[in-house]
């Protein structure tokens, strides 16, 4: 009897397992490649009319509604920098998205942020975003940038002159950290890189900051099928500040995520409340600011 009552025991683990296992893929499938159609439909009347690389096309009020757009709600209360250019050169912000998302996705407010940073801090900020398969679309964006002279090499000089910061969320946060260790092998620093909500990526160590990277910082939550990781270290300690690893928490403050479908919205909401949280993404407006303005 007991052995019958083991192997059920197992039997049941099993069921449970799979069923978590089918949860978490359908979770990051659904999560990330695919928006509301409602919030799809607001943004591209809104590209189609004012376009996308003005400032309004950010933080226009007809896209109230959109919760994309209210996760920049505070830092598109900033405006654009006026009368000032960089003594250092141009910083290059580089973010990643998550999951299967597209680039160019409006649901996502990374792919916002980066618009609004380029208008914040034009011409002093390059701000692109990519997909986390796209490593090699962020290279070669980094290289031509950096490639001062246009020789197609970089030197020495060019390395040293660089002034690059990445994000990214879920996916993109693990491949912030990958796309940074690839910069290091080509010897290129990075003064800064935010991770929100690391999950990882086959094969990839998310969680070591390579020495390359000045400062790092983390943010994570702990609820639902898709968690954040919670700590973030440094290779080399001696070249590496780590800022910090911020746990948010959403049980009292609800964030609207009316930019993914119901699905999400029920089984994974924490995984991307944390993505739409307005006051984090102000906080890592204040963070570039402090490596863009403050550190000219």
């Amino acid at each position: 009897m007991q052995r019958k009552y083991s192997v059920y025991a197992t039997s049941r683990g099993f069921r449970r397992e799979i069923r978590l296992m089918f949860l978490l893929a359908a979770a990051v499938i659904f999560g990330d490649a695919f928006a509301s159609p409602q919030a799809l439909s607001i943004d591209n009347a809104q590209k189609a009319s004012i376009g996308r690389s003005s400032f309004e096309s950010v933080c226009h009020e007809t896209l109230a509604d959109s919760a994309a757009i209210a996760a920049l709600r505070l830092v598109c209360q900033q405006g654009p920098i006026a009368h000032w250019a960089p003594a250092n050169g141009a910083s290059i912000v580089i973010g990643f998205v998550g999951g299967f998302a597209r680039a160019d996705d409006l649901n996502h407010p990374e792919v916002l942020f980066a618009d609004y940073l380029r208008e914040h801090y034009s011409p002093a900020l390059h701000a692109q975003v990519f997909s986390n398969h796209d490593e090699q679309g962020a290279l070669e964006y980094v290289t031509r940038l950096l490639d001062l002279n246009h020789d197609g090499l970089l030197s020495d000089e060019e390395k040293r002159s660089a002034r690059i910061i990445i994000y990214g969320h879920s996916w993109g946060a693990s491949q912030t950290c990958e796309f940074a260790r690839e910069l290091s092998r080509r010897g290129i620093p990075v003064l800064l890189t935010v991770q929100l909500d690391i999950i990882t990526k086959p094969g990839q160590k998310p969680t070591v900051i390579p020495a390359n990277v000045a400062s790092a910082i983390n943010f994570y939550q702990s609820q639902g099928p898709l968690r954040g990781r919670p700590k973030i270290v440094a290779s080399d300690p001696a070249r590496t500040t780590i800022i910090g690893n911020f746990k948010m928490a959403y049980s009292y403050a609800s964030v609207n995520c009316d930019n993914y479908p119901w699905f999400v919205r029920t089984f994974n909401k924490p995984h991307h409340e944390i993505e739409n949280d307005a006051h984090l993404w102000d906080r890592i407006a204040s963070l570039i600011d402090a490596e863009v303005v403050d550190n000219d």
